[in-house]
């Protein structure tokens, strides 16, 4: 019978990966129900989802995750059986070496098998982070897709698919009630939304086109945030010579709408990201600090303040008194 871990093997030196390569041929038959996913930063960052059957752990490379609900299919790589033991294994897979990355196991649990053939798998998965029926189907060769079957739970929300960024009232005096807004800085930058999901990036600018092209510096953003899907307000800005993307505010975050919460709380959850890349990062906000951050924003050459009330929501598209531009 053949040794169903001979092409794992043989794409691997135990000399240079830390990986577990067992020497002997799994054990055939079995009832184990054992999944797990694992977070693969290597050449490109993708998810692989891995199904205990008869004594390996059979394996598919999805790019963009598992699909959050039935709308979308994602892509499925086939790739070859790995070793039970593989679904404990955490860490650095040395560059040059097959799959060289790091590897995080996202998460891991129990799944019952609802159908099993050589081209269609059906399963439910009950772990702590993905749960649900999924179907696995064939396209072609080593191309699958998956399919999330049932609806997603009732907490989530899809994320916005076009959406106008709010906009601020310029006024020439500060509010009686200054104390009540954030300041902010006015960065005279290029406004524009950021969509991640699936460790990948969109761009997008008020009017809703796709200026993806265009950044491709950002893309490195998505792998950073990994499987969470957030949708990002700011502005892209030159600071000591580069383009930077400085973000200030966060109106939707891995299945919920931010949108009718209130700023302090989209605030909260956006420094809980805690964006600090090489090009990108959250800008300064000062809660009821108006005279010294105007101050600053002088001394900088900057045009100006943005004060937003600590209890306002996000209004797409509109401007509004909630928000108030202060020249300097």
């Amino acid at each position: 019978m053949a040794d169903r871990l001979e092409p794992y093997r043989g794409k691997r030196d135990p000399r240079r990966t830390r990986e577990p390569i067992p020497e002997a041929a799994p054990r055939e038959g079995g009832g184990g129900d054992t999944f797990v996913i694992q977070e693969h930063h290597a050449r490109s960052l993708h998810w692989d989802l891995r199904l205990e059957r008869d004594g390996v752990l059979v394996s598919w490379a999805i790019p963009k995750g598992l699909p959050p609900d039935p709308a979308t299919n994602h892509l499925a790589v086939h790739t070859e059986d790995h070793p039970m033991e593989y679904a404990d294994f955490e860490g650095e897979i040395p560059q040059g070496e097959y799959g060289g990355g790091t590897m995080t196991v996202w998460d891991r649990g129990g799944y019952e098998t609802e159908k099993w053939s050589d081209r269609e798998v059906k399963i439910v998965l009950n772990g702590s982070r993905a749960s649900g029926r999924y179907v696995l189907f064939q396209t072609h060769g080593r191309n699958w897709m998956i399919h999330r079957m049932d609806p997603p739970n009732g907490s989530w929300e899809p994320p916005p698919a076009d959406l106008s960024p709010m906009e601020a009232v310029t006024r020439s005096r500060a509010p009686r009630d200054a104390a009540r807004f954030a300041w902010e800085f006015a960065w005279g930058g290029a406004r524009a939304l950021v969509h991640v999901q699936g460790g990948r990036v969109a761009v997008r600018s008020p009017g809703g086109a796709d200026i993806t092209a265009g950044h491709g510096w950002l893309r490195a953003m998505g792998p950073a945030l990994g499987s969470r899907a957030v949708v990002l307000d700011g502005e892209i800005v030159t600071l000591a010579g580069s383009s930077v993307y400085v973000c200030y505010d966060l109106v939707y975050d891995d299945g919920r709408s931010l949108l009718a919460e209130p700023y302090e709380r989209r605030r909260t959850a956006l420094e809980d990201l805690r964006l600090a890349g090489p090009r990108w990062q959250t800008a300064p906000s000062w809660p009821g600090g108006l005279p010294a951050v105007r101050q600053a924003a002088r001394e900088q050459g900057l045009p100006g303040v943005v004060g937003k009330r600590l209890d306002s929501a996000y209004e797409p598209g509109r401007e509004s008194a909630a928000w108030i531009f202060l020249p300097v």
